[in-house]
């Protein structure tokens, strides 16, 4: 009789079990780039999109600006609010389907987006300043919101869900104790770009949100859709990188956990063998390889922009701030594809996006590695003038920093003054400022027998010799008497070191090697040495006046 009526009840079980999955399902939901605390962009249109049942009606209301939609037969649904003003007062976001939705504690303002490898991950906790930088973060004005790591050979829909006390994934109001948080990424909150959204704070007086999605080690192309690298022409090397961990991806993810623990054991191995070597003064021995993620892990083509950028599209923004080009300077080869890529990563963020040409500011690569023998070497020049030609694109911006890195160190410490370049360049091309904002940029050349003159745009009030506003050991920089870091050459295309002067507004460069010189390079060097800046204190970026093609290596 007991299992007879057991089994009467499993209609009535079953019936309440698909209403409470109807319930559930009814539940009108967002990604969580919306939440208590979040900064939404002023002056255009507002995106806010989420889930809900088939054919739901949705409701999204900020204060009296109100829109109505009907979710899809996949339960997706999307509205454009009007554009509204800057607000630093607490408003309410109100999404009602079925159930209702409110976030609390909305600001109105500039949204940025900080993104790139390592060097935009520095955390604020790292830097030079941490203690008094932390230590003055009272701007409830500032808000912050981190996308978890994760990686995907598709596009996700929301970010990757992390620990209820982790500071990662949701909207956090600048603080002391936000900040100085241990359980960030990478000791804190990105420096560069907390100190380029502090400075605009303090020019615009109005909310600022930075979005923080960053990964280190990570080149260009992960940061790309797939899209994106099928434009035409396409990257085929990287297309079909991807398409073989896509038909790889079952059986790599079924064999993963059997490498990971032969992983782990022989790591294991190692750390005892390592200290043992170490108590005994012998070479250590090599140290295991951990196993390929099955979808190609943080570098693979398109999976960070799938995973980390995909999800926060097409919350409306001011613009991106982006710190990369280390990863994608290894080889010459890719230094020089680094002319194409990306330019065509910034076309399809903002493709993606949808919101027009957004302000895309960049910051070219610092000063690394050692000191350069000869006038013309290294890769990462090539990186640097690609970033340089990257601002014939609409609506962008670069900081030049190649005297303010660390040849020691490829995280250098100093991240304000990057912050500060940053956001100097985004008061003229975002805010529209009329102040000087870039160091000299070469314009022109003339060749005047055994010398060459050089012409100059963004002089400012005057082409000076001067030093960095800091030094890695913490020393007083040196003034030199004379201008370094130039270069010139022939028709034999071999650069020597050359005296350069300052003449007005023209640099004259020439040596005693060249008695018929063609050509001038500057700063041409993974770890440049030039000491040209303008009257403002802005460095000169390096460049060439040739178009010889870079050496096969």
């Amino acid at each position: 009789m007991k299992i007879k009526s057991r089994y009467r009840l499993l209609p009535l079980l079953c019936c309440v079990l698909f209403l409470n999955q109807l319930d559930a399902n009814a539940n009108v939901r967002l990604p969580a780039i919306f939440g208590d605390h979040m900064v939404l962009q002023q002056d255009i249109k507002i995106p806010v999109w989420g889930w809900a049942d088939p054919n739901e009606k949705i409701t999204v209301s900020l204060g009296s600006n109100s829109a109505e939609t009907v979710a899809g037969a996949d339960g997706k649904w999307k509205i454009a609010l009007n554009p509204v003003d800057a607000n630093s007062q607490p408003q309410t976001l109100t999404v009602k389907g079925n159930n209702t939705l409110t976030f609390s504690d909305v600001l109105v303002g500039d949204v940025w987006v900080a993104s790139g490898q390592s060097n935009m991950e520095f955390g604020i906790q790292s830097v030079v300043e941490s203690p008094e930088t932390i230590a003055a973060a009272n701007d409830k004005q500032l808000r912050m919101f981190f996308v978890p790591w994760t990686t995907s050979l598709t596009p996700l829909d929301d970010v990757a869900k992390v620990a209820a006390d982790s500071p990662n994934g949701k909207w956090q109001v600048c603080s002391p104790e936000i900040l100085g948080n241990p359980k960030w990424a990478w000791h804190g909150i990105t420096a560069v770009g907390y100190y380029f959204v502090k400075d605009l704070r303090q020019v615009t007086g109005k909310p600022v949100g930075l979005i923080a999605t960053y990964k280190g080690g990570t080149p260009a192309q992960a940061w790309t859709s797939l899209p994106g690298l099928q434009q035409d022409p396409p990257f085929t090397n990287y297309l079909e990188q991807h398409d073989k961990l896509a038909a790889n991806y079952e059986t790599a993810k079924a064999a993963y956990p059997e490498l990971q623990a032969k992983f782990q054991a022989a790591m294991k191995e190692w750390n005892a063998a390592n200290d043992k070597a170490l108590a005994q003064g012998t070479k250590p021995p090599q140290k295991p390889a951990s196993p390929p993620a099955p979808d190609g892990g943080y570098g693979a083509p398109a999976n960070l922009y799938n995973a980390l950028v995909a999800p926060i599209v097409p919350y409306a923004i001011k613009g991106v701030i982006w710190y990369q080009g280390e990863s994608n300077s290894d080889r010459m080869e890719q230094a020089v594809e680094y002319n194409k890529l990306f330019p065509r990563m910034i076309s399809d963020w903002r493709r993606n996006w949808d919101q027009g040409d957004f302000s895309f500011l960049f910051v070219q690569l610092a000063n690394f590695k050692a000191p350069p023998k000869t006038p013309s070497e290294g890769n990462w020049p090539w990186t640097r003038e690609a970033q340089l030609k990257t601002l014939s694109m609409p609506n962008t911006g670069m900081a030049v920093i190649s005297d303010i890195g660390n040849p020691k160190d490829i995280h250098p410490k100093d991240k304000l003054d990057v912050g500060k370049r940053l956001a100097l360049v985004a008061r003229h091309v975002t805010y529209g400022e009329k102040l000087v904002y870039y160091g000299p940029i070469y314009d022109s050349m003339t060749v005047e027998g055994n010398k060459i003159r050089l012409k100059f745009n963004h002089i400012g009030g005057g082409l000076i010799i001067s030093v960095p506003p800091w030094t890695p050991d913490g020393s007083t920089p040196v003034k030199a008497e004379k201008l370094q870091g130039f270069g010139i050459a022939g028709e034999d295309q071999n650069f020597v070191w050359a005296d350069a002067n300052i003449e007005g507004d023209s640099i004259v460069v020439s040596s005693p090697q060249v008695a018929k010189p063609v050509a001038v390079r500057y700063n041409w060097a993974d770890s440049p040495i030039g000491n040209l800046y303008n009257k403002e204190g802005l460095p000169a970026s390096p460049f060439r006046t040739d178009d010889w093609p870079a050496p096969a290596k």
